[in-house]
Formats: C-alpha cells, structure tokens, sequence
C-alpha cells in the first residue's frame, strides 16, 4: 500500500480547555483513504481489552512509517516534545461495537490513555456518516482537564467518592455535559480528518443514544487509533 498526503490536506494546531492543552486536527489527511478502509476488509478484528467499546486489528505498519514522516516536526512543535525517538506503543483500527447497555462503568466516562506528559494518541476517522467523533471533558469536582503523575491519585480517589453517588453515569455512551464531568472542547467525526492529543488529556469518543452498532468495517464507525511515546 502506497500512502501519501492528501493534495488538500489542512493542519490546525488548536489548544483546548482552560488548561490549554494542544489538540491538532488534521483534514484530508492521507490521498485515496478508501483504500485504508478496503484494507481494513481483510483484517481479523477482536477483542483487545476491556477498555475499548468494541474490537480491533493491526493497521498496516506503513501507516505508522508515513504518520511519523509527515508529522514529526509538527508534534515535536505544538506539544513542546523534547528531543527523542518516536515509537508506536499501539497502531490499531478499531470499531465501536458495544451498545449502550453492555457498556462497563468506565466506558460510560471520559478517560486517559497514561499520565505520561509526552505520550500522543492519534484518531483517524475513516467512516462517512453521522457516526460520531471525539470530546474533551473537565472533571468538575477536581476541575481537571488532564490527569498526570501528580493529579491521578486525587482524581481517581474522587472518582471512587462518586462512584455510588446519584450522578453517576446510566447505561448511555457519554455525549456532552453531565453533573460529573463538562465538556470542554468537541471535533466531529469526519471521513479522513484525524486528531492529536496528549494521552493524559480527559476524553471519550462521542456517540448519541441513536448509534447502531456494527462490526462491518465498510459501514461501522471505523478509525485508526495510535499510541505514539516518546523514547530518549
């Protein structure tokens, strides 16, 4: 497979929340993304952890080649990276495939990846329809946007405080607002765009209580989703 940006391909380096944290989206990103979709066709999907709502398979390791060759310089720029080796600690596609009501706890919340200060994680949307995107969220209790070494043991500790408290999440995909959790900063899922954020950055994807799941990956809410870490 032959990968290469796109013609028109749009970068916008974004900083979100009142923390500021970076958030880059990039439009148009790769020529001929269809054939990524096709590729994905042929691969096995399953159940990786307990984590993800849905499965996932290995996207094809030049992805990972072309990701780093075109954007290096942009990540090491917006998210003030020191200098360093940068790896693939995950490189997946992955479909949303639990409904609603099968969802554990921890899927129903915003999440981070690691506390890890210059750890990335990338989505790149690559289904058309109106199948959702991602967003960003502030803990209100705490007021935390992202959660590093120094917040986790406050946050996680809160997170147990309301854990049987009348506010905790129903059976629903977390999509806006809640009395636990205010959201902060929102991209729509749009065929070919990808975003770029710190790991340790609250977010979820966003899904509304209409969303059907389905493992077809021609038709489900398929992306790519990396870890990129940083090595000195």
């Amino acid at each position: 497979m032959i990968l290469e940006r796109h013609s028109e391909c749009r970068v916008q380096k974004l900083n979100i929340g009142a923390e500021q944290a970076p958030l880059i989206v990039i439009d148009n990103f790769i020529e001929n993304a269809e054939a990524l979709v096709l590729a994905a066709k042929s691969k096995a999907f399953v159940v990786t952890n307990r984590f993800f709502p849905g499965i996932r398979a290995k996207a094809p390791l030049q992805y990972q080649h072309f990701l780093l060759a075109e954007l290096k310089d942009t990540l090491v720029e917006h998210f003030n990276l020191p200098e360093g080796k940068m790896s693939f600690s995950m490189c997946h596609y992955s479909l949303v495939t639990t409904p609603a009501e099968k969802l554990a706890m921890i899927q129903r919340i915003p999440h981070i990846d690691s506390t890890e200060a210059n750890g990335l994680a990338t989505v790149h949307y690559l289904f058309k329809g109106s199948l959702g995107g991602t967003a960003f969220y502030r803990h209100r209790k705490t007021g935390f946007e992202y959660i590093d070494e120094s917040r986790q043991l406050d946050y996680f500790r809160s997170l147990e405080d309301e854990n049987d408290g009348p506010n905790m999440p129903g059976s629903e995909y977390i999509n806006g607002d809640t009395p636990l959790f205010e959201r902060i900063a929102a991209q729509e899922g749009v065929f070919n765009r990808m975003l770029i954020y710190r790991r340790n950055s609250l977010h979820s994807g966003s899904i509304d209580a209409n969303f059907q799941p389905d493992p077809n990956p021609l038709t489900g809410r398929l992306s790519i989703n990396s870890f990129i870490d940083l090595k000195s």
